[in-house]
């Protein structure tokens, strides 16, 4: 190849990247993505969390898009959690949205000021305090649920660490794993869960204790046809989505994808499954890496 044609090469590639990479931060990040971006990363003041920090290696990380499909279906195994997203999210309605307002929280409390930290968890917490109702079976629940807020809390960061150590950049090595846990325990106790989970056995234990509450309703089935099987998304778009999926329900316990009717395929996930998604998070990273945000000071 001569350098002209080389030269053509690169410029193409450079353009492929940059055009998958706003495409995927567009659907993110959603229309403010690029200022939101610029308040998280480039305002002055302390952090929550400094460079140096787990947490800020797994939500930093494409395994995240892994991550979120496996939390979305966890959590959707306790009623009452369930009950709560399926009337007053708009996860159906608004998708996008609802996935923009989670991913700009996790960016912010992750990698912004203490200040908009702390403002991001207060928004959270007053919409928690007007949500509340009644499941089908009479079973009444309130978002703000120190024991609800806990089960999501700990549903989620299993999901992202489980993803992380599977399909991320640079796994963490046993205390990353334990400091992981800590890092994310100091945000849920901000959103009011009670005694979150700092390492993993503590992880684990939590875990087995709300497993008696996890039941297969119908609306948690129909939440996971929606999310495996009907996602918002264009047809081209559709087999990456496939290989992001079944490597989030290759990461699930054996029992929850039982209870949510998907089936298991030991021999298959290694072969098939996990290299599948390994692909595709490997070409999300791509997409969207660019120039380190600057660093500023940690609080």
């Amino acid at each position: 190849m001569d350098d002209a044609a080389a030269a053509r090469s690169g410029g193409s590639a450079q353009g492929l990247r940059e055009r998958l990479g706003a495409e995927l931060f567009a659907r993110v990040a959603g229309p403010d993505g690029p200022a939101v971006r610029q308040r998280i990363h480039g305002r002055p003041g302390p952090r929550w969390f400094g460079p140096e920090r787990p947490i800020r290696t797994v939500h930093g990380d494409a395994a995240m898009f892994v991550g979120g499909l496996r939390a979305l279906l966890l959590q959707s195994l306790h009623p009452l959690a369930m009950a709560a997203v399926a009337a007053h999210s708009g996860f159906r309605s608004d998708p996008w949205g609802r996935l923009q307002r989670t991913s700009t929280f996790l960016a912010v409390t992750t990698f912004g000021t203490a200040e908009d930290a702390q403002a991001a968890v207060d928004r959270v917490r007053a919409v928690h305090a007007r949500i509340n109702g009644t499941t089908a079976s009479g079973q009444s629940y309130r978002a703000a649920d120190p024991h609800l807020l806990g089960w999501v809390h700990t549903a989620e960061v299993d999901s992202f660490l489980r993803a992380h150590q599977a399909f991320g950049a640079a796994p963490l090595d046993a205390a990353g794993c334990d400091g992981y846990l800590a890092d994310t325990a100091h945000v849920a106790s901000a959103l009011g869960v009670l005694d979150p989970p700092r390492d993993r056995d503590e992880l684990a234990a939590r875990l087995r204790a709300y497993g008696p509450e996890l039941a297969a309703t119908a609306q948690a089935r129909d939440t996971a046809r929606f999310l495996l099987l009907h996602p918002p998304l264009p047809l081209a778009a559709r087999p990456a989505y496939t290989a992001l999926a079944g490597a989030a329900v290759s990461l699930l316990p054996r029992e929850s994808r039982r209870l949510l009717g998907l089936p298991t395929v030991p021999l298959l996930e290694p072969a098939v499954v996990r290299p599948a998604g390994r692909a595709v998070v490997r070409l999300i990273r791509w997409a969207m890496a660019g120039p380190p945000p600057p660093e500023q000071q940690p609080g």
